[in-house]
């Protein structure tokens, strides 16, 4: 059994900074649980003198340590080890996660923390995979590109899944050999402290992976802008994004990683052969972790022909769900990670509403006394100008839009500024392969939606939904810095 009394876990504290806990004076947040929105722990807002001094003991740590420049194998190993102490400890852990984040409990131990683990391990062999050419010059000259780690990289984690997402953020730069200081989201920072102290307990230098806590103007701020750090990769909102580029920018130029917004569809064509599957596909896109994930597929676009018959289908499997606090195993279903979240989710569908729309199911809060949930919820009848189809509610809301012909499927898909992922679901695989040509998204599911343990797949957006990869050989890359040198030795 999983299940466990929220007042029996112990909840760790403070910063972490080379290789220790630091417990500094200063503001604190309170942090709520969502399921039952009662204040838990407070946290340290990471001043800018808290932030110098993890970046510079990152700094410090990366150019004494040998963590860059030892044997990539002697790297990999301990990575590796982490990975299995994460593996050892994953029912601790899966409690703690479950106990201040929107993930029930059941749903981190069976998928979060398996997946982060074979996550940091994928990661881990690529430590000595990845290294410089030879350049094709003239026979008295010698060309190579060299590559080197930035030095210190700043990870930005947010809130919709604690773990995975961290270690996705930490796990590309630590295998490239870089420094790592992380600032997870002030509504789930605690996880990452335990993931920390086992990284020290598997072998991995103090100073190389260090944590800031904090919140996003105060402590992400000064983390963007330090002079010291050589990369900044981050998830979450468009405009933070935008707010991170321009602090990076103005405090001198670091490359970024950012995968932010979207608003993405599942185009769903008449000729599909099993409909039961499609809908599964389409309830899941949005109910996972109730429609808060960055690649939610929050609009449904379906040909009339089998429109009633889908949505009665996601219709049925969306009343079906179990909500419930997420210490519960029973729970499948878990609450809207803030008051004020849900109030915004609750606001916008109330707008669409008014205008005209109809909820085919939901479009409230469900009722409870305690926490913060929302019924999943399906409104049908909307335009494209329309709030629900255009901004990123990040709840369970599916829009629904119909059409006849493919071109109309095609440009209903379209999104004027997120290109984040996208699902087609076709029996048709020359009009599979001509979705993937016309929409405009860093990732298209084909007969399927949502992500795979298959990390050789890079994600990443296009458009205001990002710049950059996570995942795959590519994040690997991003975190690896290129020098050109060039040898003449004619006599």
């Amino acid at each position: 059994m999983l299940d466990f009394n929220p007042e029996d876990i112990s909840v760790p504290q403070g910063h972490f900074i080379d290789g220790e806990t630091v417990l500094e004076p200063g503001d604190q947040l309170p942090v709520c649980r969502p399921s039952d929105s009662m204040v838990y722990a407070d946290l340290p807002i990471g001043s800018a003198d808290t932030v110098d001094r993890a970046v510079m003991n990152a700094r410090h740590a990366f150019e004494t340590s040998e963590w860059a420049t030892a044997a990539p194998r002697a790297r990999a190993a301990i990575l590796r080890r982490w990975a299995e102490l994460i593996e050892r400890d994953r029912r601790e852990l899966a409690q703690l996660e479950a106990l201040g984040s929107t993930r029930h409990v059941r749903g981190v131990f069976d998928i979060d923390i398996p997946y982060s683990v074979d996550c940091i391990r994928f990661f881990a062999e690529w430590a000595d995979k990845l290294g410089g050419d030879v350049a094709a010059t003239r026979s008295d000259h010698l060309g190579m590109v060299v590559t080197e780690p930035y030095g210190v990289v700043v990870a930005i984690s947010p809130w919709n899944f604690p773990i995975t997402q961290a270690i996705t953020k930490v796990g590309p730069p630590l295998a490239a050999g870089n420094a790592v200081v992380l600032k997870p989201s002030e509504l789930t920072p605690f996880t990452v402290l335990r993931l920390a102290r086992l990284a020290i307990e598997a072998g991995m230098p103090p100073g190389i992976f260090n944590i800031v806590q904090g919140n996003g103007p105060v402590t992400g701020d000064a983390l963007c802008r330090h002079p010291g750090v050589g990369k900044i990769s981050f998830t979450g909102s468009t405009q933070t994004g935008a707010a991170i580029m321009t602090a990076s920018a103005e405090s001198g130029i670091k490359p970024v990683t950012l995968e932010l917004g979207g608003k993405s569809p599942q185009l769903v064509f008449a000729d599909v052969e099993n409909l039961d599957r499609v809908a599964a596909a389409v309830a899941n896109g949005i109910l996972n972790n109730a429609g808060q994930v960055c690649v939610a597929g929050s609009r449904l676009i379906v040909q009339r022909a089998v429109e009633e018959a889908l949505l009665d289908k996601i219709s049925q499997l969306a009343r079906a769900v179990k909500p419930g606090p997420t210490w519960s195993e029973a729970t499948n279903y878990g609450p809207i990670i803030s008051q004020a979240q849900l109030h915004g989710i609750d606001q916008a569908v109330k707008r669409t509403l008014e205008s005209g729309p109809q909820a085919l199911i939901g479009g409230k809060p469900l009722d409870s006394t305690v926490g913060t949930y929302y019924e999943p919820t399906i409104i049908t009848g909307v335009s494209s100008d329309m709030e629900v189809v255009r901004e990123e509610l990040f709840g369970p809301v599916l829009s629904v839009q119909s059409f006849d012909e493919e071109e109309e499927g095609f440009a209903l898909a379209g999104h004027e500024r997120y290109g984040l992922a996208a699902g087609v679901h076709t029996g048709d695989v020359s009009r599979a392969l001509r979705a993937v040509r016309q929409i405009k998204a860093g990732t298209i599911w084909v007969n399927r939606y949502g992500r795979t343990a298959d990390y050789i797949i890079p994600t990443g957006g296009f458009n205001s939904s990002g710049i950059g990869k996570d995942l795959g050989r590519q994040a690997v890359e991003a975190n690896l810095r290129h020098k050109s040198v060039l040898i003449d030795f004619a006599e």
